[in-house]
C-alpha cells in the first residue's frame, strides 16, 4: 500500500510569515496547512498521514507551549518544530523536555528549518509505523485461545514443549499443536521472530 504524503501543519499568527512559510515548505515536496491560531490547528481532524507541527510560540491566545500540553494530554505524538522570535532559554528548556524537535529563533535559517522537519516528518513516519505494526500484533493476538495465550509467554521464554507441559499439567504433543497454532496465528517464521512479536506486544516472559 502506497504511504500517504506527508504534511506540516504550520501554527503562526502573522499572515506574512504563513505565507514564506508554506512557500518554502512546499518547495520540498510537502503538503502544508497554515493557522493563525492555536485552537484552528485543534479544531481541525488529525490525519494519517506522516506529519510534523511548525508551530510559533507566542500565539494569542493559547501560546505554543499551551498548544503542545495540549496535545500531549489528548496522547498526539505529532512531533513539533518551535519557532519564535521571544524565545528564552526556559521557554527552550521547557519545550525540548515536551519532546520537540528543534527550537528555533526568527528569522529562522531556511536550511536548518527544513532539516528540522525532515527529521521531524522522519519520526513521525517510524511511530506510525510502529503504531501500525503494534495495532496488528494485537489483534493476532486477540485471535489466540485462552490456553494458547498461557502457553506462548512459556514458549517464547525458551522452555522446551515437555517443559510447558509439565508447567501446565497437559502433554507434550498437546502443547506441541498449541505451539504450532500460535506460530499460525501470530504469522511467525521462526521461535526468533515469535520472541520479537512477543517483545513488542508487552507479553511477559515466564521464568522456567
Amino acid at each position: 500500500m502506497k504511504e500517504e504524503s506527508p504534511i506540516v501543519y504550520v501554527v503562526d499568527d502573522d499572515p506574512s510569515v504563513r505565507r514564506s512559510l508554506a512557500r518554502l515548505i512546499q518547495s520540498e515536496g510537502f503538503r502544508v496547512e497554515t493557522f493563525a491560531r492555536a485552537q484552528d490547528f485543534l479544531d481541525q481532524k488529525e490525519g494519517t498521514n506522516p506529519s510534523c507541527l511548525v508551530l510559533d510560540v507566542n500565539l494569542p491566545g493559547r501560546s505554543g507551549l499551551d498548544l503542545q500540553r495540549e496535545l500531549s494530554s489528548r496522547g498526539y505524538s505529532m512531533p513539533i518544530v518551535f519557532i519564535t522570535g521571544y524565545g528564552t532559554i526556559p521557554m527552550s528548556v521547557q519545550a525540548m523536555k515536551g519532546g520537540a524537535v528543534e527550537f528555533l529563533e526568527k528569522p529562522v535559517n531556511d536550511k536548518v528549518l527544513l532539516k528540522a522537519i525532515h527529521q521531524a516528518v522522519e519520526k513521525d513516519r517510524q511511530m506510525k509505523r510502529q503504531y501500525t505494526e503494534l495495532k496488528e500484533i494485537q489483534q493476532r493476538l486477540a485471535s489466540l485461545t485462552p490456553r494458547e495465550r498461557e502457553v506462548l509467554p512459556l514458549v517464547v521464554s525458551g522452555m522446551l514443549n515437555k517443559q510447558v507441559a509439565l508447567r501446565l499439567g497437559t502433554t507434550e504433543k498437546t502443547i506441541k499443536v498449541h505451539r504450532a497454532r500460535i506460530m499460525e496465528k501470530m504469522r511467525a517464521d521462526s521461535l526468533a521472530d515469535l520472541v520479537r512479536l512477543a517483545q513488542i506486544a508487552g507479553v511477559g516472559f515466564q521464568k522456567s
